[in-house]
């Protein structure tokens, strides 16, 4: 395989003088694969010129999928200008999650309304074909192609590539489930050692990849300030590919703010990172134009993706049943979760909580730790003893995000953590993934 980055920044293009060697164009990475397909993950502004280099090289139609891993307007807005799709005879497949109210179709349609662009998505001559994906495996221009939920404000995908005995993996915008990486008196340096099961699951996606492409925006003292903004310091990301055996790591979505000097001290400082932690790890800040041939390894650590395929979910069919003796808190999520259009239960306590579990099977439970008559952990473990509910997806909503209280709601059983306060988005992201992950298809 053979990756080229035609976009690195994040946010928004950055075009000037402080930008020229890492480049100002938005989200768009090239991968070709073996198969003779190719993959674009993302498509802002660098689809421009990716675009016009692939009709260039043209020996025959083009056939191209584009992975979305969300449609904020960074990773779209290249759309209108990818010059294949003005080619009759191309084919080009679109894929991304369900994110919102609105069709992938309809979202890239958006922003080619009259108003905004002279050609509308319809009038487009090449064929064009629009996939919702969840989390799962899918076979993808020949290739597999596994998919992971990110923690970002939208319901946002990571997807892994498996072609030609290589594996390239690709993740943007995502940031920490937790401020605190390492749990309390474990040694610091493997996936086990993370206090919070989304880091985890985070770092085993990278397991034994070759190529990780990550979002890397901030530093680790700019992150303070933008927390569940939806990205990552490099700090936190040298740390999950070092603990996950990654090969080699590209760091990418660089922040405007950030010129030329800046990110190439970035880079310098996250290398420092991967010395300290004692491992080899290829690292670089992406850089556009930039080209990395993958080549295959004899032996990796084994991946296993907890979901063989998966299809979106269906609020409207979902109950969620939310446990909060704070009248107040309990209202506003109740508020946030209809206006998503799942059906909301009520509980202001721990033996309330049960008894409706017993009478209303909810398909997943938000519990608050800090309540009587029990209390969220004795809650959680109850349910844990018991078959009928031993698997049923529990999220903690707790303004505790200390690490010991991470831990131990993990230990009791908790499917995911979520320390107050957060966003409504981040709240609907973190949902549909506990609810992807807990339905069969």
């Amino acid at each position: 395989m053979q990756v080229r980055f035609w976009g690195t920044r994040g946010s928004i293009a950055t075009p000037g003088p402080g930008t020229n060697h890492f480049g100002g164009n938005t989200a768009c990475v090239e991968l070709e694969t073996g198969e003779g397909h190719i993959l674009l993950f993302d498509c802002g502004t660098g689809a421009r010129l990716l675009g016009a280099e692939l009709l260039e090289r043209a020996q025959q139609p083009i056939s191209a999928s584009i992975l979305f891993g969300h449609t904020h307007w960074d990773h779209i807005q290249g759309f209108p200008f990818f010059a294949p799709a003005f080619m009759p005879g191309n084919k080009i497949d679109v894929y991304a999650p369900e994110g919102g109210h609105r069709s992938l179709q309809d979202v890239l349609a958006g922003q080619m309304e009259f108003t905004y662009f002279p050609v509308e998505l319809d009038q487009l001559p090449a064929t064009i074909t629009y996939n919702v994906l969840a989390e799962g495996v899918y076979q993808i221009g020949g290739v597999s192609v596994t998919t992971q939920y990110l923690n970002h404000p939208a319901v946002t995908l990571g997807y892994r590539v498996e072609c030609d005995g290589a594996v390239v993996v690709y993740m943007t915008d995502h940031e920490p489930f937790a401020d605190t990486l390492w749990r309390n008196g474990a040694e610091p340096g493997s996936i086990e050692s993370m206090v919070h099961e989304g880091d985890r699951r985070h770092a085993r996606f990278m397991t034994g990849a070759d190529l990780v492409i990550h979002d890397a925006q901030y530093t680790p003292e700019e992150y303070p300030a933008k927390k569940n903004w939806g990205h990552s310091t490099y700090e936190y990301v040298v740390e999950l590919a070092a603990a996950a055996g990654v090969r080699q790591l590209a760091l990418t979505h660089h922040d405007p703010a950030h010129d030329d000097a800046f990110i190439a001290e970035v880079e310098q400082r996250a290398r420092a990172v991967a010395d300290k932690r004692g491992v080899h790890l290829d690292l670089l800040c992406a850089y556009e134009g930039c080209t990395l041939k993958i080549e295959p390894r004899r032996s990796r650590d084994r991946f296993d993706p907890t979901i063989s395929g998966s299809n979106p979910v269906r609020p409207p069919s979902l109950r969620i049943l939310v446990v909060d003796d704070n009248d107040d808190l309990r209202m506003l999520t109740k508020e946030a979760l209809q206006r998503e259009h799942y059906n909301v239960i009520e509980a202001s306590g721990g033996a309330e909580a049960l008894r409706l579990i017993g009478e209303k099977s909810p398909d997943l439970v938000m519990l608050d730790l800090v309540m009587p008559d029990p209390d969220g952990l004795a809650v959680l473990r109850m349910l844990r003893a018991k078959p009928e509910t031993a698997h049923l997806p529990v999220i903690l909503l707790t303004g505790m995000d200390d690490a010991n209280s991470i831990k131990e709601g993990f230990d009791a059983g908790a499917t995911d953590y979520l320390a107050k306060p957060f966003s409504r988005p981040q709240l609907y992201a973190r949902i549909r993934a506990c609810l992807t992950r807990a339905i069969k298809p």
